[in-house]
């Protein structure tokens, strides 16, 4: 069965590839994470009084927006307003929970999105649709949907252009009727090339709903290739993580990812064309912590030697083995290669031995030439009936890509797409 034809919004978010997620908000001061309100059992009278103390004066938009961008990334998806009913914005009167009335007293959306367009990042806002503060949401569902719709369309019409709303709850309620309809369509007709995605948890990775939701979400896992055949409309892929166990700041947590971590969470993301929307927990009052921000400008460096094939490469017919895949671009096929050796001295080295043979199937074009991305060394391989060995010569002592890139040279014949 044929595969639709992406929308021009849906391809753009592709070629979009990585994106950093933000969640910051009031739970920040108390660096347990942005559930501590509800796993605490905080009266929310008492949690409320936070509020007095939400200075915001280490938000710096543009720098965080500038770190985004030297890291690689296209994107920042900010929590809007989280599971806590704070939100980051001016609400325009329908709640006095939000950064104008706390000590910031500014409205930090706005910061936000100004500190996107000038760093050259697309901005989009999370939004939850479960809300911890207000009572109507078990009193009266009707008039909780009335005001969370209220809340959208003040991000729709005072932002400017959005690259997408995120919204992330409905779990919470599997069986009310949501009044999905209403919400997207106010969505099409105030931001008509928004993005528009609703997060359907841990436990539905993959799963698609709504006519109009234009991605679908793997939350903390991997994601698997999406079967496209006989769909009624091309939806995209996207996999939100932590860069640690919290989505919200957690002081005590000192199990994060490494540079190495993200390099290949990312290129497993890209191997089966998902975008990779990887979190930051901002602190008490704004800022991107040290190792964070360090973590990822680090894996951005990886990100530069390979932009274009980055967020541009094409999926392949052509398979490799394990983590190894391939993509195109520009005629040309590309490998990438996981856990390869280094080379040098028996004393001094350490780590797997995966230098040697790596085989890939499916390619049917003749191969002229393969080399390494990174230093243009020629590599030794061989190829009949579809299946190509290549020769992956180990690192230089010194020299670890965590995923290193070898370009094939092809004859002019046809790849397969997607």
């Amino acid at each position: 069965m044929p595969i639709p034809v992406p929308l021009p919004r849906i391809e753009r978010f592709e070629r979009l590839g990585y994106g950093m997620f933000i969640h910051w908000g009031l739970y920040a001061q108390l660096g347990q994470g942005e559930w501590v309100q509800h796993l605490r059992k905080i009266p929310m009278d008492e949690y409320v009084k936070l509020k007095e103390s939400f200075t915001a004066q280490d938000f710096d938009a543009r720098r965080i927006a500038a770190t985004a961008r030297a890291s690689g990334m296209k994107y920042i998806t900010l929590t809007s307003r989280h599971h806590d009913g704070f939100s980051l914005y001016d609400t325009r009167g329908l709640s006095d929970h939000d950064a104008p009335h706390s000590a910031a007293g500014r409205d930090l959306a706005a910061e936000f999105v100004d500190g996107c367009r000038a760093e050259g990042i697309l901005p989009f806002f999370y939004h939850t649709t479960l809300d911890w503060y207000q009572p109507s949401f078990h009193s009266d569902f009707d008039a909780y949907l009335d005001y969370l719709h209220k809340s959208v369309e003040v991000l729709c019409t005072h932002y400017g252009e959005l690259g997408g709303l995120w919204f992330d709850g409905n779990w919470s309620k599997p069986d009310a009727d949501w009044k999905l309809d209403r919400l997207y369509g106010l969505i099409r007709r105030l931001q008509p090339e928004a993005m528009i995605i609703n997060n359907t948890g841990l436990g539905a990775k993959g799963e698609t709903g709504h006519p109009q939701i234009d991605s679908v979400t793997f939350e903390q896992g991997r994601p698997t290739p999406m079967n496209r055949e006989g769909m009624e409309k091309y939806v995209a892929a996207e996999m939100c993580q932590t860069m640690n166990r919290h989505w919200g700041i957690g002081a005590e947590d000192f199990n994060y990812q490494s540079p190495g971590d993200v390099i290949e969470n990312l290129c497993a993301c890209r191997k089966v064309g998902a975008n990779y929307l990887l979190n930051v927990g901002p602190t008490a009052q704004g800022r991107i912590p040290d190792y964070e921000a360090a973590t990822l400008r680090r894996a951005g460096e990886w990100i530069g030697a390979h932009e274009k094939l980055i967020y541009e490469g094409r999926l392949s017919a052509v398979t490799g083995n394990g983590a190894d895949f391939a993509l195109e671009l520009d005629g040309k096929l590309y490998l990438f290669i996981h856990q390869l050796s280094a080379g040098g001295d028996a004393h001094v080295t350490v780590g797997a031995a995966g230098a040697g043979p790596r085989a890939f199937r499916g390619l049917e074009s003749a191969v002229s030439g393969v080399r390494w991305v990174d230093n243009q060394e020629e590599l030794a391989f061989t190829h009949a009936s579809g299946l190509l060995c290549i020769d992956a010569t180990g690192y230089p002592y010194g020299v670890d890509r965590v995923v290193r890139v070898a370009e094939v040279d092809l004859s002019p014949l046809t790849l397969g797409n997607r």
